[in-house]
């Protein structure tokens, strides 16, 4: 199965009042009643300003954070796993200009998209399973957009998981380690532990660590 043919869902994003998980929609319409001025809603693909045909490389994160994300309507923007993702893909050509943590700071990516396998902010940042399953009928075409994709990079077991069956594959067939690759649906996808700042402070993944596996993921794409 090619990227291209993964077409599943009539849109990759959901509507903003996305009724689909109601935990999630009801968590959301809170957070609106206690910051009318956030985003509030299902955050978008983050995409390169050359558009979809560009996009070779999707980075896949969990969901959106309470704070992060889901304050700025720009995956990965307003927390700290943030700042080494973005720093990360600077340093790599996979993003130009400078990571102020705002959605209008300019920062532009280099094709390179980056999208969540959860499009909604959950409480205490932990999808359930139904809802992983169920935003992945966003996640499907989400990959089947992108007629140019040759790598997906996945933040973590769950988003390796779901990005795994998104490609029409068994995750049996396709674990999950830090620092792997595999073959899946015609795509080379490589997973990394999620850059949040749990993961950072008790070691499980390193600046270094998180640097490897965009050195090999670049290498790849200038093959």
């Amino acid at each position: 199965m090619t990227a291209a043919a993964l077409v599943a869902a009539p849109s990759p994003e959901p509507g903003r009042d996305c009724p689909l998980c109601p935990r999630l929609h009801d968590f959301i319409a809170d957070w609106r009643r206690r910051e009318p001025s956030w985003f509030n809603a299902p955050v978008p693909t983050f995409l390169p300003p050359e558009g979809e045909g560009a996009v070779r490389l999707l980075i896949v994160g969990l969901a959106p954070g309470l704070r992060g994300a889901n304050r700025t309507g720009r995956p990965f923007t307003g927390d700290y796993a943030g700042d080494l993702l973005y720093g990360t893909l600077i340093a790599h050509g996979l993003a130009r200009g400078e990571f102020k943590a705002r959605p209008d700071d300019g920062l532009e990516l280099v094709q390179t998209a980056i999208t969540n396998a959860v499009r909604c902010v959950p409480p205490e940042n932990k999808p359930v399973g139904g809802e992983i399953a169920t935003c992945r009928s966003f996640l499907v075409p989400t990959i089947g957009r992108f007629p140019n994709l040759r790598a997906v990079l996945a933040l973590g077991s769950i988003a390796h998981q779901s990005t795994v069956r998104a490609l029409g594959e068994r995750v049996a067939a396709h674990p999950f380690r830090h620092g792997g690759r595999h073959e899946a649906g015609g795509i080379a996808l490589f997973s990394s532990y999620h850059c949040s700042r749990y993961n950072t402070n008790t070691g499980v993944l390193t600046e270094a660590m998180f640097v490897n596996v965009f050195k090999e993921i670049a290498a790849f794409l200038e093959d």
